[in-house]
C-alpha cells in the first residue's frame, strides 16, 4: 500500500535494479538496495508538474543501470508555481477482507512555494501517510512433493509443510527424519507472516528546494529530501522496515550551456528486520532444532506405539509434542522475544537489519555545439554534447549485512565507485526532416574493466504532427552494493557477494544445491520404497551430485533494438503512439545455492552432502549462463472529443521468446503477455464536475522469484474518480481504486490487494 513499483520491458521484481528512477535528474535509489524503495523519498502529488517515462535501454546518456528503463518525476518550479496548498485524502481499504475488518487510510501533504525576489524563490513540501497495509496470508504448500514417496500429499497434514507467507520451515529449517522405518521430510512448525509482523504503516517525507537565479540563464539549486518509512518490504525475503532513515542532498548549476549536478544519499535503516529470521529464530529461540527434532520423534513413537494409531496422526502427535512450551503468538512473551531478535544483528540467532551506507554521485553535461556559438546548429546541422558522471558507494560494515572486503581493515568503512562520460552526435538532414544521433558511453567499476554502450537512433518527421523513429543500443549493468559485497548469516546459510574478495574458495568446491536436493530425494526414495540402506543408497546415488559451475560475478549486458511511430490526427484530437522492441540479455546477475562439504576425502563427498549438519552452504551471487530474448510493444490511442472529454486505450505486449544455454538461473521474466488500459473522463462537464473512469487488465503469467514461484493469476479493476470545485480554491475528489473489490495478488509472496475507496480536499492559498 506504501509502494508503487514501475516497471517496463519485463523481468520485474519488487526490487527492480534494471529500472533507474530520478527526481529532477537526480537518483533516488536507497543505495544498499540500488533501487528505490517506490515513491518513498520521491516528490509528494502536489509538486509532481509531469513524469517522464522512457522504456528500454537508457544507459547511454544515463549511466550504467537504466537497461530496463528510466522514470524522471519533473517538480513544479517555486518562481512560476507559488502559494500554499493542502490536501487531505482520507480513505478505507480491507472492505469484506476475510483477514481483518476495514482500516482507515490517511494522507496529508503540504505544499508552501513563494518568490522572494527576481533572483530567489524556494518551496517546502511534506507528506505523512498512515494506513494498514495489505496482509499477506497465502497457504500455498511449497514443499508439496516432500513426502509424496510415502504416501503424503502437501498442504497442512505434510509434515515438511511450508507455507509461502509462513516462515521457519523453508529448506533450513528441515531435515530428513527416519519414523517408524519410513524417512520423512520434517519441518519446524515455524509462523505465519502476519504473527511476526505490524501492518500499520506510517511513512513520512519531506523536501526543501532552494532556487538562486545567478544572471538570467544561469541556476543555482539546492534541495534536501528526507523520509522516515514504517512498512513492508519484500525482495528475496519480506522485511518489516521500522525507522528506515533515507536523506538527500543535492546541489545543481545549470545554463544553456552546461550543468553539472552533485548529490550524497545516506540510509539508515534503523530498526528493520527480516521477517523470516523473526520466525526462524523465535521457534529456535524456545528449542534448538537438535531437541525439537529428539523430541518430535520420542512423540511420534509413542503415539504409534499405541494400538489403531495411523502414520499420520503419529506425525499430527510428535509436532504437538515437540511443541511444548512454543511461544504462542498475542502473547506478552512472544512480542518480548520478537522485539529482542529485532535488536540481533545476526540472523542465524537474530532479525535486526542494520545498515548505514551513503551514496555520493556528482555529473556533468555540455552542449558543445553552443558553446561553439548559438546558432552552430541551425548552420551547420550539427550538435555535440558531452557528458561524465563519477558514483561512490561508501559503506559501513556492520559486521553480518556487510563486511569490509579486506580483512586487515577490520570494520572500517569501505567504497564501491564507478566513474564514466559520453558523447552525444546529432545531425539534421532532409530539410530537418530526418535526425540521426550516435551515441557512445564508456564506463568503468573499481572491480570491473571499461565497458562501452553504443547508440544509434534515426527520427524522420516528414511534416510536423508526425515521426517514425528507429534505434539500436546496448547497455551494461554493474552488481549492486548488495549483489556484490553481501555477507548475510541467515537461517543456516550463508550469503555472499558475487566479487572473487567474498566469495573466493567457495564457487571452486562447492556443489549445486539443485543437485544435492535431488541427491538427497533420491537416496529417500531408495529408503523407502527399494529397501535400500542409506550408505547403499548414498553410493548409488552419488552421480547426481553436479560440481559448481558458475564463476565469480560479471556486469549484465543487453542489445536493443526498437522501432516507433508517433502521430496528430484530426486537427490534433486523435494521438496514436506505438512501439515495438526486441532484447537480448545476457549475464543475469542472480543468486545460486551450493555447498562445501565439510571435508577433504573425496570419498567422504556424498557422505557429507546427505546430511545438511556435515556441510557448509552458500548462496551466491553470480550470472546466470542463460542467453534470453525477449521482444514485445505497445499501442496506445487518444482521442478528445469537444474538447472536453478524453478517450484514451492502450495494449501492451511482452514475450519472452526464447532463451540459450538454459540453466534456470535467470530472473523470471515475471511480466503479463498482455497488458490493457482503457479510460474515459471529461473536464468541467457540468459547471466544475468532472470525472475519469477507468478498466485495466493483464493476463496470468508465471513468476518466479528467490521466494516463490508460481503463476499470478489474470485480474482486472475499475477505478473511478469524480471531482468538483466546491470554490475556486476548493476542490473535492471522491474516487475509488479497484472499485469492484476484487481481491488479486500482483505477485506471488506478497498480500491480496482488494479496494481502496477514498475522498480528497485540496485548499490553495
Amino acid at each position: 500500500l506504501g509502494f508503487r513499483i514501475i516497471n517496463t520491458r519485463g523481468f520485474a521484481n519488487t526490487t527492480n535494479v534494471r529500472f533507474t528512477q530520478l527526481v529532477d535528474g537526480v537518483d533516488n535509489q536507497a543505495p544498499h538496495i540500488g533501487a528505490p524503495i517506490g515513491n518513498a523519498m520521491g516528490p509528494s502529488d502536489l509538486d509532481i508538474e509531469h513524469v517522464e517515462i522512457i522504456p528500454g535501454t537508457a544507459s547511454a546518456l544515463y549511466g550504467l543501470n537504466a537497461i530496463n528503463g528510466l522514470a524522471n518525476f519533473i517538480t513544479k518550479n517555486p518562481f512560476t508555481s507559488t502559494g500554499i496548498t493542502v490536501q487531505q485524502k482520507t480513505g478505507v481499504n480491507h472492505v469484506n477482507d476475510a483477514e481483518t475488518s476495514a482500516k482507515l487510510f490517511s494522507e496529508t501533504s503540504l505544499r508552501i512555494a513563494e518568490k522572494l525576489s527576481n533572483r530567489f524563490a524556494f518551496k517546502l513540501n511534506g507528506t505523512l501517510t498512515k494506513g494498514y497495509d495489505w496482509i499477506a496470508d497465502d497457504r500455498t504448500d511449497l514443499n508439496a512433493t516432500a513426502n509424496t514417496a510415502v504416501g503424503i500429499a502437501g498442504g497442512v497434514n505434510n509434515p515438511g509443510y511450508d507455507p509461502t507467507s509462513g516462515y521457519g520451515n523453508e529448506s533450513s529449517d528441515r531435515k530428513t527424519v527416519t519414523l517408524g522405518g519410513k524417512q520423512y521430510v520434517v519441518a519446524r512448525t515455524g509462523y505465519y507472516e502476519k504473527e511476526v509482523t505490524d501492518y500499520h504503516l506510517q511513512n513520512i517525507k519531506a523536501d526543501l528546494g532552494l532556487v538562486y537565479k545567478v544572471n538570467n540563464q544561469s541556476t543555482l539549486t539546492y534541495t534536501y529530501r528526507f523520509a522516515d518509512i514504517d512498512n513492508i518490504y519484500q525482495r528475496s525475503n519480506r522485511f518489516a522496515l521500522k525507522n528506515y532513515i533515507l536523506q538527500q542532498h543535492a546541489l545543481e548549476f545549470k545554463n544553456p550551456i552546461f550543468q553539472v549536478r552533485t548529490y550524497l544519499t545516506t540510509e539508515n535503516t534503523g530498526k528493520s528486520y527480516n521477517l523470516r529470521s523473526a520466525a526462524e529464530n523465535e521457534d529456535r529461540s524456545f528449542k534448538s532444532d537438535d531437541v525439537w527434532y529428539k523430541d518430535f520423534t520420542t512423540g511420534f513413537n509413542r503415539a504409534l506405539a499405541v494400538s489403531g494409531t495411523s502414520a499420520q496422526q503419529a506425525l499430527i502427535a510428535g509436532r504437538q509434542f515437540a511443541d511444548q512450551g512454543r511461544l504462542q503468538p498475542g502473547t506478552a512473551a512472544f512480542t518480548d522475544r520478537l522485539n529482542a531478535l529485532a535488536n540481533v544483528n545476526n540472523w542465524d540467532i537474530g532479525s535486526a537489519l542494520r545498515v548505514n551506507d551513503q551514496m555520493f554521485h556528482v555529473e556533468g553535461q555540455v552542449d558543445i555545439s553552443k558553446a561553439i556559438s548559438k546558432d552552430f546548429r541551425q548552420s551547420t546541422g550539427f550538435d555535440f554534447l558531452a557528458g561524465f558522471d563519477h558514483r561512490d558507494y561508501i559503506i559501513d560494515p556492520d559486521g553480518n549485512y556487510f563486511v569490509n572486503p579486506n580483512p586487515a581493515k577490520g570494520n572500517a568503512a569501505f567504497t564501491y565507485g564507478k566513474t564514466g562520460g559520453f558523447l552525444q552526435v546529432g545531425k539534421d538532414l532532409l530539410d530537418n526532416t530526418l535526425r540521426l544521433t550516435a551515441t557512445l558511453r564508456a564506463d568503468r567499476n573499481d572491480y570491473f574493466n571499461l565497458k562501452f554502450n553504443p547508440r544509434f537512433t534515426a527520427v524522420y518527421s516528414p511534416i510536423e504532427e508526425q515521426n517514425f523513429r528507429v534505434s539500436f543500443q546496448s547497455g551494461y549493468r554493474f552488481p549492486s552494493i548488495f549483489e556484490a559485497f553481501s555477507n548475510v548469516n541467515s537461517g543456516g546459510v550463508k550469503r555472499i557477494g558475487g566479487l572473487r574478495i567474498l566469495s573466493n574458495g567457495v564457487l571452486e568446491n562447492s556443489y549445486l544445491k539443485s543437485s544435492i536436493d535431488a541427491f538427497q530425494a533420491a537416496v529417500k526414495n531408495d529408503f523407502n520404497t527399494q529397501g535400500i540402506s542409506t550408505s547403499a543408497a548414498i553410493v548409488k546415488e552419488k552421480g547426481l551430485l553436479v560440481k559448481n559451475y558458475y564463476d565469480y560475478i560479471k556486469p549484465e549486458h543487453i542489445n536493443s533494438f526498437e522501432i516507433g511511430y508517433k502521430s496528430l490526427f484530426l486537427d490534433h484530437n486523435l494521438k496514436v503512439d506505438l512501439d515495438f522492441y526486441y532484447n537480448k540479455y545476457d549475464n543475469f546477475i542472480a543468486q545460486v545455492e551450493m555447498s562445501t562439504p565439510n571435508t577433504s576425502n573425496p570419498d567422504s563427498v556424498a557422505i557429507r552432502l546427505n546430511d545438511k549438519n556435515l556441510q557448509s552452504r552458500y548462496r551466491v551471487w553470480t550470472n546466470s549462463r542463460s542467453t534470453v530474448y525477449n521482444y514485445g510493444g505497445s499501442f496506445g490511442l487518444t482521442y478528445r472529443l469537444f474538447n472536453q472529454f478524453t478517450f484514451a486505450g492502450n495494449a501492451s505486449y511482452a514475450k519472452l521468446q526464447r532463451t540459450d544455454n538454459n540453466d534456470g538461473l535467470e530472473d523470471g521474466f515475471n511480466t503479463p503477455q498482455w497488458i490493457t488500459n482503457v479510460s474515459f473522463g471529461g473536464d468541467h462537464v457540468y459547471k466544475s464536475f468532472g470525472f475519469n473512469v477507468s478498466y485495466k487488465h493483464q493476463s496470468s503469467y508465471y513468476s518466479q522469484t528467490f521466494l516463490v514461484n508460481g503463476t499470478v493469476k489474470a485480474y482486472g479493476n475499475v477505478d473511478l474518480q469524480v471531482n468538483y470545485n466546491l470554490v475556486k480554491q476548493l476542490n473535492l475528489k471522491v474516487g475509488a481504486s479497484n472499485l469492484l473489490n476484487n481481491y488479486y495478488y500482483s505477485y506471488l509472496g506478497g498480500p491480496l490487494v482488494g479496494g481502496l475507496y477514498y475522498t480528497t480536499l485540496t485548499y490553495s492559498l
